[in-house]
């Protein structure tokens, strides 16, 4: 295993090939294999942007009968056919059958491209300039994204101040608090200091925060706080859309309508770089190129993404496996969790986005090492990283998700003892 280019002419930024250093090679289905055929089962899967698994046959067959039969690969926001198709499926099997009517933006490759639109079009849309964000949220890394962003060591690389949002605590962050009294409170008072907002910003499941899910009559609040106070609502979905809690999104449970939806990472199905900003279409009030990027329409991505919609999103078959299987693994975790009362492990999640809290990050961080050593990827999350979490793909086999559990068992067995 040859890594001496990594080390010596790759930026020291990366941080995934520290806890896995190996050389991959190979993926198929939920699992990895490194230069040397060893395989390891993923429990990451791309950070979330694998839910259909590593090449997935029905989604590579499409692209690469794309690529062989010379159809377009950069189009910027040029109509093509491969765009027609992805929004006439999108429209047809997403947005349809849920009674949503949203306007697509295609705002760059990334999330944190999708979250920046959203920010940018809420000021434009209300003239305001305020975001609330809250506690322990990701939104990216670009300075918009990041300013909603709650990780100190991530805003800390900013280089200049973040500016124009104001943190609220999330769901649960207060013990015992009124969910939205301060709020609310701070909203309706002309003597508050805090300006009427442009937006507020919001992940239904905080995957990098730690795997805090909020709670259905949360998010049902929020909305109804804001709809009250006249500010926009963004949900960002970039990791917990596109079936990881079960429904394609994540706040179809709470039976909200957001104004705005970021979505990326398993939006095109297949690990290429796409994202969308859905707007409701009174929003859509942006002058023609107001908002544009060289990479806004990659073409290959709209074909993969068009194809795993039909193949995965034209019944509720993967929705009711997606929430069953989470249930096993919360039931697993809830199993490891009584076998140890001393520690006071917390289990994490909705869908097949899972988490079990340790006391510290040096304890989810060992029990991340130890499985690694035993052939599974996952990694940590959380402010201190003290929350080791999955997100394997929602496409795994029984199996595969049983022989992850059992090494996770096993690891927590060997830091815990």
């Amino acid at each position: 295993m040859i890594t001496d280019v990594f080390t010596t002419r790759e930026s020291q930024v990366r941080s995934y090939s520290r806890s896995w250093p190996v050389v991959f090679d190979r993926a198929v289905g939920s699992t990895m294999y490194d230069e040397d055929g060893n395989g390891y089962l993923d429990f990451f899967a791309g950070a979330g942007a694998l839910n259909y698994g590593h090449n997935n046959p029905r989604l590579k067959k499409v692209l690469i009968d794309y690529l062989a039969d010379d159809r377009v690969m950069h189009s910027l926001d040029m109509f093509t056919t491969a765009r027609r198709d992805f929004l006439e499926t999108f429209d047809a099997l997403i947005l349809k059958p849920r009674n949503l009517d949203y306007k697509v933006v295609f705002p760059g490759p990334g999330g944190t491209n999708a979250v920046e639109a959203a920010l940018k079009l809420a000021r434009k849309v209300t003239g305001r300039t305020g975001v609330i964000n809250f506690t322990n949220a990701f939104h990216g890394m670009t300075l918009g994204a990041l300013a909603v962003t709650g990780n100190a060591l991530k805003r800390g690389g900013a280089g200049v101040p973040l500016v124009h949002t104001t943190p609220m605590p999330y769901d649960g962050y207060l013990e015992g608090g009124a969910d939205f009294a301060y709020l609310e409170r701070l909203l309706g008072d002309s003597g508050s200091g805090l300006d009427k907002p442009a937006a507020v910003i919001v992940e239904s499941v905080q995957g990098e925060g730690g795997i805090n899910a909020a709670r259905a009559e949360w998010l049902r609040g929020l909305s109804e706080l804001c709809t009250r106070h006249g500010v926009l609502l963004i949900l960002d979905d970039v990791q917990m859309g596109c079936g990881r809690t079960g429904g394609f999104f994540s706040f179809e449970e709470a039976g909200i309508v957001p104004d705005m939806v970021c979505l990326s990472k398993s939006i095109s199905g297949y690990g290429l770089p796409m994202a969308l900003t859905l707007i409701r279409p009174e929003l859509d009030i942006w002058a023609p190129g107001e908002h544009n990027g060289t990479f806004r329409g990659i073409s290959p991505a709209f074909a993969t993404a068009a194809e795993a919609i039909r193949l995965y999103w034209s019944d509720d078959a993967l929705e009711r496996s997606t929430i069953a299987r989470g249930e096993t693994v919360r039931a697993r975790f809830a199993a490891i969790a009584a076998r140890y009362p001393e520690r006071s492990l917390v289990v994490k999640g909705r869908g097949l986005a899972r988490g079990l809290q340790f006391a510290d990050g040096d304890l989810a961080g060992r029990v991340c090492a130890e499985a690694f050593t035993r052939g599974l990827l996952m990694e940590t999350s959380g402010p201190e990283g003290e929350v080791m979490k999955i997100l394997p793909a929602l496409t795994i086999t029984d199996e595969e998700l049983d022989r992850g559990l059992a090494i996770i068992d096993e690891s927590v067995a060997a830091v815990l003892g």
